[in-house]
């Protein structure tokens, strides 16, 4: 890179104006970033507590916590409260808002006004989710199958559906905001192919976020019309087709699985490059791979109907699709991999994240591939199994991706290092704590245990009080990383612009960055992770 100097004085951003009316109103895209931090954070804790009722409702086989309608309740509101408040938003709106104008060498987003009333969109639909768990909570399950949801259940649905409806609209203008930030807003010389890898990424969440979330939010409005009007639009006893709105439902959710993953992947690829202290093996395929997912994770949805009454054929078609989707998420791995192989590896807090995402992605994807294939989906189908699958590809992948994430531009995010044995001991007890739930419930999905039950036979117990352990340490140690980057945003050592040795545009402003982001001219001459030219890596 090659720029003007830099002026003696400048002011960051955090140290402008503290008071709660100029946070309110900023339009500073990496306040914003902070915004969503603080908002998706408290979300995390209520779906969170919510997840630890639920594990120790299930450490005795009897209902003996909750019943059985208050079960249904509980992780009905885990999963609405952490897929559309946390997961959805959660690297794109913090990370991405954060560092994505800062990495391609922009002074912000392309509709800066737009942005801030993304957040406001959020935290209105929040908002309106939270009421309705104040009101009981809903029990329909987070995927709101009609017909149950739209006439028979007696909880407050509409809240439930209005709170997702509107934060959509949030997700949808962030993704605008970064597909034309991209598009238009480079600096000189940064062509797409020396764009980072964390940027491609959020570039193929941002297109499936405007193709995808359209149509989930059209879904949700035409359970809550029926609901509220009597109409037969899913209701079969009313003429309308349950089966359509499964559809309907999964077009955009299968997609939103690779809203929540992708720009984890794309972290990866940064911690990964910089501890390596190498280019990422075959940069080119993981960029392209990265748009191979978004284009074929909209051809898969079916593969959640193969038991609901889909033709033989199609569940054959979507079948092999869902295999072929896989193989973009392999190259990746492989070239993770690679780029370790004979790297200068340090190993950092950011590493220890970036190798535990990829061992447990790995599980996540490998179990994917026994429901993609219909016989044994069958079987599977509903069972524990498919809790554990996806909890490895949303908490080992998504949200491992997003604590790496933090982890590694904590630095740069608040000017201040946190302790790096906190943070190799925060991620070795989330693995550990994760592994310990999760990991038995393959076994009792592959037994049978069917998912969504709060009683079971007395021969599961040991399986089920393994995995409520291995939740109370995972609390435990999200509780933990909670609490030591707060306590480091505030007394941690002053950070040096680049604790990490990395490469990228955001590691050559101060930190925390000044309010511009750069108060000097940009002009990128050289490609990303040009490690060689410093350390002797591989180009």
């Amino acid at each position: 890179m090659s720029a003007v100097a830099e002026p003696k004085t400048e002011k960051n951003y955090l140290n402008v104006d503290y008071s709660i009316k100029s946070w309110l109103t900023t339009l500073d895209h990496k306040r914003i970033g902070i915004l969503y931090l603080v908002a998706i954070t408290i979300f995390f804790m209520v779906g969170g507590f919510m997840a630890l009722l639920i594990r120790t409702e299930l450490a005795t086989p009897q209902g003996d916590l909750l019943s059985s309608d208050q079960y249904n309740r509980a992780f009905t509101m885990h999963g609405v409260v952490l897929i559309f408040f946390f997961l959805l938003p959660s690297t794109p709106a913090v990370l991405g808002n954060f560092l994505l104008p800062i990495m391609i060498g922009a002074r912000d987003v392309a509709f800066p006004k737009l942005n801030l009333a993304s957040w406001y969109a959020f935290m209105i639909g929040g908002t309106l989710g939270v009421i309705s768990l104040v009101l009981g909570g809903i029990d329909t399950g987070w995927t709101f199958y009609a017909p149950y949801s739209s006439n028979f259940s007696n909880t407050p649905v509409v809240w439930a559906i209005a709170g997702a409806f509107v934060a959509g609209f949030g997700n949808i203008a962030t993704a605008v905001n970064f597909i034309v930030t991209i598009h238009k807003m480079r600096a000189p010389g940064l062509t797409w192919f020396r764009l980072p890898l964390f940027v491609w990424a959020q570039y193929a969440t941002a297109v499936i976020g405007v193709l995808g979330t359209p149509v989930i939010a059209i879904t949700i409005f035409l359970v809550a019309f029926e609901r509220l009007t009597g109409m037969g639009i899913f209701d079969p006893a009313r003429g309308g087709d349950p089966i359509l709105m499964q559809h309907l439902f999964w077009f955009y959710s299968h997609p939103a699985v690779y809203i929540m993953i992708l720009p984890a992947m794309g972290v990866t690829s940064e911690m990964i490059a910089a501890a390596s202290q190498k280019r990422v093996f075959g940069y080119e395929f993981v960029a392209f791979s990265s748009l191979a997912i978004a284009i074929i994770g909209f051809l898969v949805w079916g593969h959640h109907l193969f038991v609901s009454g889909q033709s033989v054929f199609a569940g054959l078609v979507f079948s092999v699709l869902t295999f072929i989707v896989a193989i973009p998420s392999a190259i990746k791995t492989f070239n993770w991999v690679a780029t370790m192989y004979k790297g200068n590896l340090q190993m950092n807090t950011p590493m220890f994240w970036a190798v535990a995402f990829l061992g447990l992605f790995l599980i996540g994807g490998l179990t994917g591939l026994f429901l993609s294939s219909l016989a044994t989906d069958i079987h599977l189908h509903d069972t524990y199994f498919v809790v554990a699958h996806f909890h490895y590809i949303m908490v080992g992948g998504a949200i491992i991706g997003f604590i790496g994430g933090l982890h590694f531009w904590w630095p740069k995010i608040t000017g201040r290092m946190y302790p790096e044995s906190w943070g190799k001991a925060g991620a070795i007890m989330v693995f550990t704590g994760f592994s310990l739930t999760f990991l038995p419930q393959f076994v009792l999905g592959q037994l049978g245990m069917p998912r969504r039950y709060h009683t079971y036979p007395e021969e599961f117990q040991i399986l089920h009080v393994l995995s409520t352990g291995g939740a109370y340490l995972l609390g435990f140690a999200m509780t933990t990383i909670i609490v030591y980057l707060a306590w480091s945003a505030k007394y941690g050592k002053p950070a040096p612009p680049n604790p990490w040795k990395a490469k990228g545009l955001e590691w050559e402003t101060p930190s925390p960055p000044p309010t511009e982001n750069f108060t000097y001219k940009v002009v990128v001459t050289e490609p990303a992770y040009n490690y060689h030219k410093d350390s002797g890596g591989h180009h």
